[in-house]
């Protein structure tokens, strides 16, 4: 079995994915998100090595908590440890547990067949994938978080013609996420997914700031404000009109 290498482990995770998780938190992460709030698991070679097996008794000892919920896979990113991930999952499918990642997608390239081959191993024991998309416009996105996103979105839609249940999240920051134009295009862009399950629409936080000032980190958002939560809701619903769009057209 492949180790991987571990940030941390939160054992009543309650925000990623459905019912209480046991959530592994991996180290190592390409993306440098504006407003990424774990900047401590980008580096690749930080964090604990732990087994598939070490995970699984940590989980195990207390599984009656997990019964309507599972285990669930977020960083740093995990697609960066497929080959830990098949193993972990594989355990855990053996268990009957609900397994959800939680990616960017970052990891996803069309022509690697490699790694295809990997993912397809993959999803085989995958439920969930709950996939951050960072922005729909090519160019804001690689201004944002220092990363082109025509592979994340080639991933969404690769894992939808699996099969495999999809949710969708969006963080909303003031100036940079929060164009009308471009959340209709995210809108009619998650319409055409099949397998879509659910949309967060997330508001931006300032709660990470201080572990950029612990670890000497330049925060570039460090003058945008938290974005207002009831205009999340509004923002909401710009997204969810280019997804009815998008439907009525393919149903048409």
């Amino acid at each position: 079995m492949t180790n991987g290498r571990i940030h941390s482990i939160e054992s009543f995770g309650t925000v990623d994915g459905p019912g209480v998780r046991y959530v592994v938190f991996v180290q190592g992460c390409p993306m440098r998100c504006a407003y990424c709030h774990n900047p401590d698991t980008w580096d690749m070679g930080g964090g604990t090595e732990m087994s598939p097996q070490e995970i699984m008794d940590g989980m195990l000892k207390n599984i009656g908590f997990y019964k309507d919920g599972g285990l669930t896979v977020t960083g740093g990113e995990p697609l960066m440890q497929v080959d830990f991930l098949i193993d972990l999952f594989t355990l855990a499918k053996a268990q009957g547990i609900h397994t959800t990642i939680d990616t960017s997608g970052i990891a996803y390239r069309p022509d690697n067949m490699v790694f295809k081959e990997k993912l397809d191993k993959l999803l085989t024991v995958t439920d969930l994938i709950m996939l951050d998309i960072k922005h729909i416009n090519p160019e804001k996105h690689l201004e944002l978080v220092q990363q082109p996103n025509d592979g994340i979105l080639a991933f969404a839609e690769y894992i939808d013609n699996k099969g495999v249940d999809i949710w969708i999240r969006h963080v909303v920051v003031p100036g940079w996420t929060d164009d009308d134009q471009y959340l209709d295009e995210l809108g009619y862009f998650i319409g055409g997914l099949k397998s879509l399950k659910a949309l967060d629409v997330l508001p931006y936080h300032t709660l990470g700031l201080p572990k950029y000032e612990k670890l000497g980190i330049e925060y570039r958002l460090k003058d945008v404000p938290a974005m207002d939560k009831g205009k999340v809701v509004e923002k909401k619903k710009v997204i969810l009109e280019g997804l009815k769009r998008r439907r009525a057209e393919n149903n048409a």
